[in-house]
Formats: structure tokens, C-alpha cells, sequence
């Protein structure tokens, strides 16, 4: 763990902060008024507590059914009455966001929150149609997106596929970081709102299967929300199977660049067979501690469990071969064992100290897993394995977190000037430690680096914020935040500690402007700094060798090149500006527009040097994350919700929300064309309906999401370009009564095959020599039914 020095120098900033914020709320508190300030960021009110955490390789039911149909007047005003409040609370946040309730979140009946991400306004997702993956805000991943469960980021090992929709209460999308949420935010934070416990009594069941590519996957949910006294509870339970065929091809071609000449040629071919079977349980307690106080305590234990098997068959096509190269081999088969474990309490206390408001929130996990695979490769006509490849590993991480708040009104008048202050500090600190053996033939690979590998992480923060309602015209939001990361690494065999340290400051300031203040339009500015950290994986220096090419028989291409750490990275530091215009509709929709550009220093990306390298006598190509320079991005969001018959008189009420996102960005370390920042895709667009009949007991709805496909240069001497993706999804809810639903969920109705090519200019012994592979993967229809009952 960090040293008491490290600790000394980091923990001054987040004292200096703290103490700040918390000497500006202790400002007496001014009477309720109307004009007055908006409430804090949501994630400011937001409960502390996080639904078990699931690994990111371990993913939830693709048949977990999803929320039902309302049953009673009670519930139905819990599930749908909140809308105008959303509008409200979105209307009134001086920092720009976007808050999906519990009626959109519940619309499709989606298995996991991951598919309902992958449909709301500037969200892309990678991987095949349908499949999804980490969700990315404009356009971008790989930690320029903030992922926020409660205000907290996300716990080690935690994959949005294990979270339900049932368990969230709202998602709200900030295109900007704040002060209290958090800095690391480039391209905006995700913020998923789990459910307080209601006082109202629930009890649901869901049941329900999945059919994709003729294999069948189930799924039972089960939601239990009660009240004893002053203690609220909610239960929550799932358990499910899923099964998922995953097929690929891959071309790879290495020819002359100036004659065009081929000399390698060969294809692979895999299929494979994936079955995953898992649970997830989940509970939070919550207690009153007075009458109308709004004082609490609150805990949420939670577990996760999944195992899983994959089989796989390789086969190798070497059409063109050069002279004197060595087969790797002909056909192959592999199997893997996977299993995951995550066990998690969070606590949360609330408690007014007079016109202050104190939050402390506090958690603490274990994420385990273990791993092996076993791969035989063979030669043509072969019944002896020519080459076995075994790989064991056994991870376990924890992980403690801490974050205490105080908040307060202060000052204003009937004319406004309020303000609202918050101020406080975040520690979380985690240990992660891996086992790892390899066995090539049985001897082992990498064995100068050991088996055992132990890394921590220790993660500082301190903030204050100042939420000030100018007048009716004008509303303000300035903010300070300083964060501090210290990451070490420890093998067993090799000598020193790697170790990484980085601290930022990052001011922000937001701005509302109200031509009218009982007008519906509205200006927003936003100026931030924000950063993005270097993450684990990247800073530990453990290599990863590339298997088709065995470093103790030769060299590797570029194309296919080992990878390895780089504990020198810096964080990568961000200015940015946002300019928005909204206009809310009479009856609850929105129309709106945002300008952005940000301006990064410090870029990382990953780059590939042929290197000399202590695990083979051979010089071998490697990748490693570097700091390359500068770059910018920018771009055009804009984004329509409203009701058909708000637009034109006679009109169905229908639902329609559309929302289309244009980007752009421009490495400067990369010579052009297209030396966009990593995969950056160049736009995204949804447009969905929802319709229900008139005298039938009927609902539907649908959506079409589209992402262009495109190209990226990485390197001078290297692209990447990705096929298109466009996603139908459509459903049909039939209320059979008041408390039992049947819901038709079908996804990726028109299903494309996702293709990627990668181009690599490299010169070898004096020739240039280009090598192209290119991958294809089929997708396929997921068709879900699922009965929804009330009990």
C-alpha cells in the first residue's frame, strides 16, 4: 500500500477542499422561495448504494425479464408519474444532462441495463449488432467515459450487464464532468440511480426465455419491495442461463507494398460454443431515523456468481506460405473454464446538523475469479497434439471506499441569489493480485516475469461547489476538484516497484441563461477540464505473448504483435466548452441542441515497435500504451422527444424520440487521413416510436439504431476501419390484467455481419511490406418472451 509520505502530500489537497466546502455550508440556510436554486447534481441526492458487481467477462441473463405492466394506481404512479419531474429536474440542473425515468427505462422490457444504454442520445456500443458492449459517449471508450453507479464510480469486476432494469430508478447522462461527480469525464458520465426503497408494497415475478441462433437461454427475475415501521427493504433476485454461438473468420495477407506481389496468405476460421450460468442477489435495508428529517441509514449486501464454459474449433488455411516459414499448424481445438464470484456491502448515512446536511457513504468487496484453457493444435492428418498450450490464472481483488459530503443552502432573496453549496472528499483504495501459469508443451512461458503479479491502487479526491441562481435570468454552477492516483506493481521475480503517481486540479464553470424566465428556451455554457486516467492493465509491464507466433522459433508480425505494460504513462488532460439551446414543450417533450470541442494533451493510445525483448532470442513486435501528444474532437448533438399529436392536430399519441450525434476529432502525432482518436465512430443516430392501442390491451414500440462505419489511422503506417452498424429492435406488451403481462421482445431484427480491417505498412529487410487481415463475424436475431407477473 502506499506509503504515510504518499498519503501526507496527497491527503493536503483533499483536507485544504473539504475543509472549504465544509466551512461554505455551515452559511445559514435560507427560507424555501420560489426561484430558488435548483437541487445539486442528482448524483448529490442519489443513494450510495450499488447492486452486485459482476465481472466485465461474465454477463447477465439475455432473458432476465424486464419490468411489468402497471398493476395498481400505487404503482402505476411510481412507475410513470415521475416523468414531468425528470423534465423538471433537467430543466432546472445548471449542468447540462439528459435523465431517462423509470417509463423509458421500462419500455422494451430489456434483460439488462446494457441494452437499454446502447438506444439513449449519444451512446455507441462495440462488438457485433446486438451484442453491445462497455457503453461509449461520443463515440468514445477505453476511460473517456465516466461509469457511475449512485454518484460512485463502478467497483472492480463490475459489467452494467449484471444490473437489471428493475433495480434502476433513473440513468442520467451529464455531457460534462462536475465537481462532485467527478473529473475523469472527457467525453461525458453515465450515472445509473438504483432504486430506494418505496413504501409501497411489491412483489414481482418474471419469467422468460431467449432464443438467438436456435439456442435457448432462461431467465427468472424477482423483485420483493415491503416496509416494517421505520424500515424500508427491497429484495431483488436473479438467476439464468445463456447460451450464445460466436463465429469468425479472419484473412490475413502479407504482400509486396510497390509490386503488389502476395507473399503470406492464409485464413482462420473459429467457432465456438459459449454457456454461462449464473446468479444475483441483491438487498437494501434502509431506516428512517426522524419524522421528516430525511436523515437515514442505509445498507446494500450483494452477491454475484457465474460460471462458464466455451468450446472452440480452429482451422488454418495457409494458402501462400514464404519459403523456409515454419507451419503453425493445421486445425485446433480448445475448451475453457471460467468462474466469478463478487461479493459487496455498501453503507449509506444521512444526517442533518442543522442547516447542514452530512452523507457519508461507504463500501467494500471481494472480486474473485478463476480461468483455464486448454488449447491442442495439430497438424494435417495429425492424432498427437504438435503444440499444447495450457493458461491457468486465479485473480483476486479488493477493494474499500469512502466518501463523506456535507451540503447547505445559503443566502437569497425573493429576487434569487441562492446558493447551493457542497464540499467534501472520496478515498478508495484497492489490491488486486493474480496467479498466473502458462505451459507451452509443458514448459513454462515467461518464466523470468513469475507467476505471481500483486498491484494497488490508492485513489484521493477533494471538491467544492457553489450552485448559485443568479436571478430569474441566471443560474451559475463553479466548481474545484483535485484528484490523486498513486498505482503500484510488485512481481515476485522481478526487482523494484512500478509505480505510477499523478494528481490534477480541475476547475469548471457552468452557466444558465433564461431570455424569458416563464419562457420555455434556454442557453447553457459549460467551460471544464477533465482527464483520463491510466488504467491498471496498461501501467503493469507483464507481457503478453501473441501464441501463433512462438518466440522461441522466431519473430512476430506487426499485425499480430505481443503486448506489455508501460508504468511511465501521465493521465491525459482535457479543456472543454459546451453550448446548448433547449426548448421544453408544453406537455413534456424536449427539443435540443449542443455544440462541444475539447482540446487533449497527453494522449494515450497504444502503439507498435519491434523491440528486443528478454522472452525471445528473436526481436518481436510490441504493443504499449504511449503518450503521443495533442488532439481535439468536437461535434453536434441534437435530440427530439415529444408526443405525434402535440405537432399536429388529429395525430395518434404516439411517443417519438429521435436523437442523431455528429463527431469529429483530429490526432496531431498521426498524419492525416482520418487520424481520428482511437475508433472514434463518426456518428450515431436512434429513432423509436411507442404506441398504445386505443380499447386494446395492446402496447408497442420500436427503434432503429444506426452507427456509419468508417476508418481510423492509428499510426502512420496503420488503419483501422469498421463495418456499419444498424440495430432493429421492436416489442409488443399484451396486459392480459391488471397484474400479469406477456411482453415479445425482438432484437437486431435485420442482422449484419460485423467486419473489421486492419492495414499495416512495416519495412522488412529493405522491402515494404503491407499485411491486411480482416475479420467477419455473423450476428444474429435474439428473439425474448417473457411473462410479467405481479403477485
Amino acid at each position: 500500500m502506499p506509503s504515510y509520505k504518499t498519503l501526507r502530500h496527497q491527503l493536503a489537497p483533499c483536507l485544504a477542499l473539504a475543509a472549504t466546502g465544509a466551512a461554505l455550508a455551515q452559511t445559514p440556510t435560507a427560507p424555501n422561495r420560489p426561484g430558488s436554486a435548483a437541487p445539486p447534481a442528482a448524483a448529490a441526492s442519489a443513494p450510495a448504494a450499488r447492486p452486485a458487481a459482476a465481472p466485465a467477462a461474465a454477463t447477465a441473463p439475455a432473458t432476465a425479464p424486464a419490468a411489468g405492466t402497471p398493476a395498481s394506481p400505487s404503482q402505476r404512479i411510481e412507475i410513470t408519474g415521475g416523468r414531468d419531474n425528470e423534465t423538471t429536474q433537467r430543466r432546472q440542473s445548471t449542468a447540462a444532462k439528459i435523465i431517462i425515468g423509470r417509463e423509458e427505462i421500462d419500455k422494451f422490457g430489456d434483460a439488462t441495463v446494457g441494452e437499454v444504454l446502447r438506444r439513449l442520445p449519444g451512446v455507441t456500443t462495440p462488438g457485433a449488432p446486438g451484442r453491445g458492449g462497455p457503453p461509449r459517449l461520443r463515440g468514445l471508450g477505453g476511460g473517456f467515459t465516466q461509469l457511475l453507479i449512485d454518484g460512485q464510480r463502478l467497483p472492480p469486476g463490475f459489467s452494467l450487464e449484471s444490473l437489471t432494469p428493475e433495480q434502476v430508478e433513473r440513468i442520467e447522462i451529464l455531457r460534462a464532468p462536475t465537481a462532485e461527480t467527478g473529473a475523469r469525464a472527457i467525453a461525458g458520465t453515465i450515472n445509473i440511480i438504483t432504486r430506494e426503497g418505496f413504501r409501497v408494497r411489491l412483489n414481482d415475478l418474471r419469467l422468460g426465455f431467449g432464443i438467438e441462433d436456435g439456442r435457448i437461454s432462461p431467465g427468472v427475475n424477482w423483485t420483493h419491495n415491503n416496509s416494517a415501521g421505520d424500515l424500508t427493504y427491497n429484495l431483488s433476485g436473479s438467476v439464468f442461463q445463456r447460451r450464445q454461438n460466436n463465429d469468425n473468420q479472419t484473412r490475413t495477407t502479407v504482400a509486396n507494398a510497390a509490386t503488389g506481389a502476395l507473399l503470406e496468405d492464409r485464413t482462420t476460421t473459429s467457432t465456438s460454443s459459449d454457456e454461462r450460468t449464473g446468479g444475483n442477489f441483491t438487498s437494501r435495508l434502509q431506516w428512517r431515523l426522524g419524522e421528516g428529517t430525511g436523515d437515514l441509514l442505509a445498507l446494500t449486501p450483494s452477491i454475484f456468481h457465474a460460471q462458464g464454459k466455451t468450446r472452440s474449433q480452429n482451422v488454418l488455411v495457409q494458402a501462400l506460405q514464404r519459403p523456409g516459414a515454419r507451419v503453425l499448424y493445421d486445425f485446433g481445438n480448445s475448451q475453457s473454464e471460467v468462474s466469478f464470484t463478487n461479493a459487496r456491502l455498501n453503507a449509506q448515512y444521512r444526517q442533518r446538523l442543522g442547516a447542514v446536511r452530512a452523507e457519508l457513504n461507504g463500501g467494500g468487496g471481494v472480486f474473485r475469479s478463476e480461468n483455464e484453457t486448454l488449447r491442442n493444435d495439430f497438424n494435417s492428418g495429425g492424432t498427437t497434439p504438435a503444440r499444447t498450450l495450457l493458461d491457468n490464472s486465479r485473480t483476486r481483488q479488493s477493494n474499500l471506499d469512502l466518501k463523506l459530503k456535507f451540503s447547505g443552502l445559503a443566502g437569497g432573496n425573493e429576487q434569487g441569489g441562492e446558493h447551493n453549496l457542497v464540499g467534501g472528499f472520496d478515498i478508495d483504495a484497492s489490491r488486486r493480485s493474480e496467479a498466473r501459469r502458462s505451459l507451452q508443451n509443458g514448459a513454462p512461458v515467461l518464466a523470468d516475469f513469475g507467476d505471481e503479479l500483486q498491484a494497488s491502487t490508492l485513489r484521493l479526491a477533494a471538491f467544492a461547489q457553489d450552485e448559485w441562481n443568479i436571478n430569474p435570468h441566471w443560474a451559475a454552477q463553479v466548481g474545484l476538484r483535485w484528484e490523486g492516483i498513486t498505482t503500484r506493481g510488485d512481481s515476485a521475480t522481478i526487482g523494484g516497484r512500478p509505480t505510477n503517481r499523478s494528481s490534477v486540479w480541475t476547475p469548471l464553470l457552468f452557466a444558465v441563461w433564461k431570455p424569458d424566465p416563464k419562457g420555455r428556451d434556454q442557453v447553457r455554457l459549460s467551460l471544464t477540464r477533465s482527464y483520463r486516467s491510466p488504467d491498471l492493465g496498461n501501467l503493469i509491464a507483464r507481457p503478453t505473448i501473441n501464441r501463433d507466433y512462438d518466440p522461441d522459433t522466431g519473430s512476430n508480425i506487426e499485425t499480430a504483435p505481443d503486448r506489455a505494460g508501460n508504468p511511465d504513462l501521465k493521465p491525459e488532460l482535457a479543456t472543454g466548452i459546451d453550448i446548448a439551446l433547449e426548448r421544453y414543450l408544453p406537455q413534456g417533450g424536449v427539443l435540443s441542441a449542443n455544440l462541444f470541442h475539447r482540446q487533449i494533451s497527453n494522449l494515450m493510445r497504444g502503439s507498435t515497435r519491434l523491440e528486443n525483448v528478454s522472452w525471445s532470442p528473436f526481436p518481436r513486435f510490441v504493443r504499449r500504451m504511449q503518450n503521443i501528444g495533442d488532439a481535439t474532437t468536437s461535434g453536434l448533438e441534437l435530440e427530439a422527444k415529444f408526443r405525434l399529436d402535440q405537432l399536429f392536430d388529429g395525430a395518434a399519441p404516439v411517443e417519438m424520440r429521435s436523437n442523431v450525434s455528429f463527431f469529429t476529432s483530429k490526432v496531431k502525432a498521426v498524419p492525416g487521413p482520418d487520424n481520428r482518436l482511437d475508433q472514434q465512430a463518426k456518428a450515431t443516430a436512434n429513432i423509436g416510436a411507442d404506441y398504445r392501442l386505443r380499447g386494446l390491451p395492446f402496447t408497442m414500440g420500436g427503434n432503429l439504431n444506426y452507427v456509419p462505419g468508417g476508418t481510423t489511422r492509428l499510426e502512420a503506417d496503420q488503419t483501422v476501419s469498421t463495418s456499419s452498424k444498424q440495430v432493429w429492435d421492436a416489442y409488443v406488451l399484451w396486459t392480459l390484467n391488471p397484474n400479469t403481462g406477456l411482453r415479445l421482445l425482438g432484437s437486431n431484427l435485420n442482422p449484419r455481419d460485423s467486419i473489421n480491417t486492419t492495414v499495416n505498412d512495416a519495412v522488412v529487410a529493405g522491402i515494404t511490406e503491407r499485411s491486411t487481415q480482416r475479420s467477419s463475424a455473423p450476428s444474429y436475431v435474439n428473439w425474448q418472451l417473457r411473462l410479467e407477473l405481479k403477485l
